[in-house]
């Protein structure tokens, strides 16, 4: 995953101030930068937010933490 963060204010939160959530998105080093296939993830405390970073507004899926680790390692053991 690339180092860089891109931080954005969740639309569950005020403008009043007070308390926030913000989710910082990583693209995924697997990405090339000739505009190909993209993903993005963003660690929460009990959840990873995946999103294709062509369509930053598009759908989102939404993985427990269990459940992205064991995605994680499958992809990492698959034979390509």
């Amino acid at each position: 995953m690339s180092t860089e963060l891109a931080w954005f204010k969740s639309s569950y939160s005020s403008n009043e101030g007070g308390a926030c959530v913000e989710i910082a998105w990583r693209k995924s080093s697997y990405s090339g930068n000739e505009g190909g296939e993209c993903i993005e993830i963003a660690e929460a405390t009990e959840a990873v937010h995946v999103r294709d970073s062509k369509d930053k507004s598009g759908p989102q899926l939404t993985f427990d933490s269990a459940a992205w680790q064991a995605f994680v390692e499958f992809a990492a053991s698959a034979e390509v």
